[in-house]
């Protein structure tokens, strides 16, 4: 995380009120709610896992066993089960 002096980047007024409440500390302003993204939504990683979940789920549906996708996809069987059983 990269810090930045307030007085660089917010006007005079603000900083000055900011300090009724807090001087010298470091202090973290969350983002909105609104511009949160999902886990993996920027690298791609979330994209993967979901084209690999649709092709367990495929796989499961044509008579593969969750033993055998546990084993191809070096996964839990449980976790299997919870990807292929879910809609």
């Amino acid at each position: 995380m990269k810090y930045v002096n307030a007085t660089a980047i917010l006007p005079e007024r603000l900083v000055e009120e900011i300090q009724k409440y807090v001087q010298g500390e470091t202090i973290y302003i969350p983002k909105p709610e609104t511009t949160y993204q999902k886990w993996g939504t920027r690298s791609g990683g979330r994209k993967l896992i979901d084209d690999r979940n649709r092709s367990m789920k495929a796989s499961f549906k044509c008579g593969r066993s969750i033993d055998q996708l546990a084993m191809e996809y070096c996964l839990s069987v449980e976790t299997i089960k919870k990807i292929v059983y879910t809609k």
